[in-house]
């Protein structure tokens, strides 16, 4: 049916307890032509079937599809898909009038390793991290036409920066379905989408990632209700989501700081879109640590949100340093009885590990921070009980004194 990958001895007891990555180390043999992308069928060293999954040359070898010994076919992608809908209708995310933005498909938590699908309105943006899920793009992009017939009209395909030129050297992003949606467009291009009630300009061709970071929904809005009367900092604010919450709820003043000019552009429209001109809003293009050397201004709240220090475990020494440093530097900038939240996105970083970045910031600024909340990724970002590594998302309100 499927090429056969066989593991070594004793190495399926993490297959076993439906951990859904298979290391290239734990692989005995397999057939010398197999294609990049494959499926695969692997087993045991005695020969028993374990699992069906993508095969790719890499250090996680197999991304594990299925558990049980069957095609990946139309049918599959069709159940997979509306399981997940199914989850996000319970959720109240697929027909909610003040929110049209959301995950529709979060890889390893959905049961498709290597597949993200963010919805904005009517549009899907369809991100593959596998090569088995980019050969699979069409057939995918079928199935949630068929699923999601009545929702979504239009799907994007963005994944020249997840996948390996080497492999696909020809690989273009563009519409799958349909072609560029006629709804409000920025000043740059894409759609403009709906969260919370507020609108969000969202870049799709350019914008990091899908073009928005829907993962910190729940958190955005935990700042706008702190944020009343409050003075906000907002360090590595690409599209100032967080900037446009505190705004809402009423903040005296926000500062949005972004070394991109990319992202100050998008954050100006963002607040120009829900406010109109607003003089409690600055924009501000400008690394995040040279700022916080530099500025001599103090704030009542303040948010670190960096993108990942640390994308491997081989940096992530370096990484932790660089947590340790960047929050010593937050925690300084804040008032005394002031709040910080500060975040992780580092899969390679664990809980523990952010948590002593932290106090090790928090002892070398001389500051004593107490933690109120501990945040994660939006209930859009399921985790899959049997693969931890889906909690990438670390986050940590404190309260600092």
């Amino acid at each position: 049916m499927y090429p056969i990958i066989t593991l070594r001895r004793h190495r399926e007891e993490s297959i076993l307890r439906h951990h859904p990555w298979i290391f290239s180390g734990a692989i005995a043999q397999m057939p010398p032509d197999i294609v990049p992308g494959s499926v695969v069928r692997v087993c045991s060293s005695d020969g028993r079937f374990l699992a069906v999954g993508h095969y790719q040359p890499a250090t996680i070898a197999v991304r594990v599809l299925s558990w049980d010994d069957r095609r990946i076919d139309d049918a599959f992608w069709r159940q997979r898909i509306t399981a997940a809908w199914q989850m996000r209708k319970t959720l109240g995310l697929t027909d909610n009038a003040e929110t049209n933005a959301f995950r529709l498909i979060h890889g390893e938590g959905d049961g498709l390793p290597g597949l993200v699908i963010d919805c904005y309105d009517h549009t899907a943006v369809m991100q593959a991290h596998s090569m088995g899920m980019h050969e699979a793009r069409n057939t995918i992009a079928q199935a949630l036409k068929e699923v999601c017939a009545d929702n979504i009209h239009h799907i994007y395909y963005k994944s020249e920066t997840t996948l390996s030129k080497t492999n696909h050297p020809a690989m273009l992003n563009g519409y799958l379905l349909n072609s560029e949606p006629t709804a409000p467009l920025s000043q740059s291009g894409g759609a403009v989408a709906m969260e919370n009630g507020m609108r969000f300009h969202i870049d799709l061709e350019r914008g990091q990632k899908t073009g928005f970071f829907l993962d910190q929904r729940d958190n955005r809005s935990l700042v706008g209700h702190y944020a009343k009367g409050k003075t906000v900092l907002n360090l590595f604010c690409y599209t100032g989501g967080f900037s446009c919450y505190a705004l809402r709820g009423g903040a005296a003043r926000v500062d949005s700081v972004d070394s991109s000019e990319r992202a100050i552009q998008l954050v100006n429209e963002n607040v120009m879109l829900n406010f109109g001109a607003q003089r409690r809003h600055k924009a501000i293009c400008a690394d995040a640590f040279q700022f916080l050397d530099t500025t001599e201004e103090m704030y009542d709240i303040v948010i670190l949100d960096p993108p990942a220090f640390a994308k491997h475990r081989q940096s992530l020494h370096n990484a932790l340093q660089g947590y340790t440093r960047l929050n010593k530097l937050g925690m300084e900038r804040v008032v005394p009885g002031g709040l910080l939240f500060t975040f992780s996105c580092s899969q390679a970083i664990s809980k523990e590990h952010f948590r002593g970045a932290v106090l090790n910031a928090a002892l070398q600024a001389g500051r004593k921070a107490h933690i109120v909340c501990q945040l994660q990724q939006g209930m859009d970002h399921p985790i899959n009980v049997c693969h931890p590594e889906g909690e990438y998302l670390k986050g940590l309100m404190l309260y600092v004194e």
